[in-house]
């Protein structure tokens, strides 16, 4: 996420000014621009409390499976628990000389 173009969207929004969320705020025109133009980046709190001045807020989101390649698990899934018991006791066998060769 890219902090500074968030903020500038938010408060173009607001239909504001650097300048007039500047007063809202508190922080000075010349901060806003160094974190909208990604020169900064800001703390939390200061991230709020611009948000706030533009009537926003931080939130979280769930996004359920981003990033998550399910193909490995749909496939040990298929398995019985005998299966994936040998394979988790293959894999361990797999795992160990590369731990030894750490250790070293």
């Amino acid at each position: 996420m890219n902090f500074g173009v968030e903020l500038q969207r938010c408060r173009l929004l607001a239909g504001l000014s650097q300048r007039a969320l500047a007063e809202r705020t508190g922080f000075k025109q010349p901060a806003i621009a160094r974190i909208e133009s990604g020169a900064v980046l800001p703390r939390v709190d200061t991230y709020e409390r611009l948000l706030a001045g533009c009537a926003r807020e931080i939130a979280t989101v769930d996004e359920r499976g981003q990033g998550v390649d399910r193909t490995v698990m749909r496939r040990l899934l298929k398995l019985t628990p005998r299966q994936r018991l040998e394979l988790a006791a293959q894999e361990a066998m797999n795992i160990a000389p590369l731990m030894g060769a750490a250790r070293r």
